[in-house]
């Protein structure tokens, strides 16, 4: 006779087996018995959020901080759908989570009848995800509830990250199981991605043959380098090198900005100086990176478009899909990061890079020589009303960033003004749903992130926008007495759509201003009801920031920018990434050039 136990008990063992200290749920009428299985757990520690989308979005954050699975658990029906959101945040990033969803028990499931609904509260939630997900499945008997999470976390953490999700049954999380006679998955039944694009001799002898011919290399680094733990091999990768890096938005913290090889963030809302590196390059080196139309603009073609260029990624039909947009790479490697480093590493043990090392100095000079005449010459729009221009606030802010932060930043102007001035120092992480952008990530994230890891300083920038898609998580702030940094970015409304609005539809600010239909709380009278110190800033003031981001208390900082403020440089659609707004004078711009330009930019 084996060990017998409640199936929603097992469940939570399981669970605690796999280092996960935290789970995030709301209850529901299908998900209780996992609920207080969870609860009573010892090692597992229950964070009740005020919304299915926060549980799924702090559990992303958790698994994006810890390295580990993030859990999270909902009811049925609304409960279940509401989760969509936040496991799209997950799987566009490539982050390991496992949704827990409670389902109508069996006896009262639709099943072959046709009809839409028997069970009350019941939704198909597993076909509703499965695009969503890498492995959504409803649990049909209780002796598949060891095959069904091994399965599902082996997936979760096989080469591409991602979220998974399990439908539970009420019916059979009451079940009394015997642990012995349960169903074992093997890690040997996963299906293992065909390798299209190997990493082998051949194509490290093409890599170094590419590099040795080059005279302006750039190094792309992108967020799959968090996910593959290889910070310190990058850093010994470009040292070795001694080449200039250019960072997507999910590697905007690896490397310092003190660092000699650090160029910044690139693409349609980047640097200007990192877009004329990256457009002007003879070879680009992207590592963890997809890629994406942020990245490269629109058309995709014009991307450093007399550049060699290598792409090193574990997706096949990431490498693969450039072709379907007449863009051509000259070396694809199929490849944990991990295995990459170790096996270019391996290969040129006795070879010797100082020769780079002059050659990749002169091309440093001219990167620099770009960032100083760009600074001479920005042409960002003068903001005549007296109120904070977030370019200079968000410099003033992260000059005083604490090195053992944690910033999560939402979706809009506020992360784009961030990327764009941030001066990061080593040991700060900075975090955003960097692919769904969803509106209200951070706040429940920066949950996630103290939980995660709570001997951190939290710090949560939100657009007011977005802090009213999840206000409510204040409540969850409070219960827990979490020390929360939370900026508000006053700005009366959608700034980035208004820009958009700007450039495409007569500057009519239709749903993302006041006039338009938006209306905003007294935030001083939000952070009172919610027991955070309330902080107002209307113009840059040093002193009060400081005395901010130092407070022993939850605080909430609510910072008036101006209305007009707008993300500048950006790329406006149909131009190449170099030939950012508000366009340089087309002498300055011509003389700075260095491949041919595009006959769009040859025209004001």
């Amino acid at each position: 006779m084996g060990i017998k136990i409640k199936l929603s008990d097992y469940v939570a063992e399981y669970i605690a087996k796999k280092k996960v200290k935290t789970v995030f749920a709301i209850s529901g009428g299908a998900s209780l018995h996992l609920i207080h299985s969870v609860n009573d757990h010892p090692n597992l520690n229950l964070v009740c959020t005020h919304h299915e989308q926060a549980s799924a979005m702090a559990a992303d954050a958790y698994s994006r901080v810890t390295g580990n699975l993030g859990v999270a658990i909902t009811t049925s029906g609304p409960g279940a759908t509401n989760l969509i959101t936040g496991i799209c945040c997950s799987y566009y990033d490539s982050v390991p989570m496992l949704i827990i969803t409670g389902q109508v028990s069996t006896t009262r499931m639709t099943g072959d009848t046709g009809v839409r609904q028997i069970g009350f509260q019941e939704t198909p939630i597993t076909e509703i995800t499965k695009t969503i997900t890498k492995y959504s499945k409803t649990l049909k008997s209780p002796n598949d509830i060891l095959y069904e999470l091994e399965k599902a976390t082996s997936i979760a953490v096989d080469g591409r990250p991602g979220p998974v999700l399990i439908d539970i049954p009420d019916n059979l999380q009451r079940e009394i199981i015997d642990v012995d006679n349960l169903n074992k998955f093997s890690k040997s039944d996963l299906v293992n991605s065909h390798r299209i694009y190997p990493d082998t001799k051949d194509s490290l002898e093409k890599f170094l043959n590419l590099l040795n011919k080059s005279q302006r290399p750039v190094v792309i680094a992108g967020w799959g380098i968090h996910l593959s733990k290889t910070e310190k091999k990058f850093i010994e990768f470009i040292n070795r090198l001694s080449i200039p890096v250019a960072l997507t938005w999910g590697a905007s913290d690896l490397i310092s900005a003190e660092d000699d090889l650090y160029i910044g963030t690139f693409g349609t809302h980047g640097m200007r100086h990192a877009n004329f590196a990256v457009q002007n390059a003879d070879l680009i080196i992207s590592l963890g990176s997809r890629l994406d139309t942020k990245s490269t603009g629109s058309p995709i073609s014009t991307f450093a478009r007399e550049a060699k260029k290598i792409m090193v990624d574990i997706d096949p039909n990431e490498l693969g899909k450039f072709k379907s947009f007449d863009l051509f790479l000259d070396l694809l490697i199929q490849d944990d990061l991990k295995d990459f480093f170790e096996n270019f590493k391996n290969f040129t043990e006795n070879y010797d890079f100082t020769k780079f090392l002059y050659k990749n100095n002169n091309w440093l000079n001219t990167i620099s020589n770009w960032e100083k005449l760009f600074n001479e010459n920005k042409n960002q729009k003068v903001i005549s009303d007296g109120k904070i221009n977030p370019y200079d606030f968000f410099k003033v802010l992260s000059n005083n960033f604490d090195k053992e932060s944690l910033i999560f930043i939402d979706t809009g102007c506020s992360i784009a003004w961030a990327m764009q001035i941030f001066n990061l120092k080593e040991g700060i992480r900075v975090f955003h749903d960097f692919n769904n952008t969803a509106m209200g990530w951070a706040l429940p994230a920066t949950i996630g992130g103290h939980f995660a890891d709570p001997k951190k300083n939290l710090i949560s920038i939100v657009g007011d926008g977005s802090f009213m898609m999840s206000l409510q998580e204040l409540a969850t702030v409070m219960h827990h007495q979490i020390k929360i940094k939370l900026i508000i970015i006053n700005n009366e409304g959608y700034s980035m759509i208004k820009q958009t609005q700007e450039q495409w539809l007569d500057s009519k600010y239709v749903a993302s201003s006041n006039k338009g239909d938006l209306s905003f709380p007294d935030y001083k009278k939000v952070a009172q009801s919610f027991k955070l110190d309330y902080f107002e800033l209307k113009e840059n003031n040093t002193s009060m920031i400081n005395t901010f981001l130092s407070s022993p208390n939850a605080s909430l900082m609510n910072v008036i920018i101006s209305p007009e403020a707008r993300v500048n440089p950006q790329v406006k659609f149909g131009r190449p990434n170099e030939d950012m707004e508000p366009l340089l004078s087309r002498d300055i711009f011509l003389k700075s050039m260095i491949i041919k330009p595009l006959q769009s930019s040859l025209e004001n």
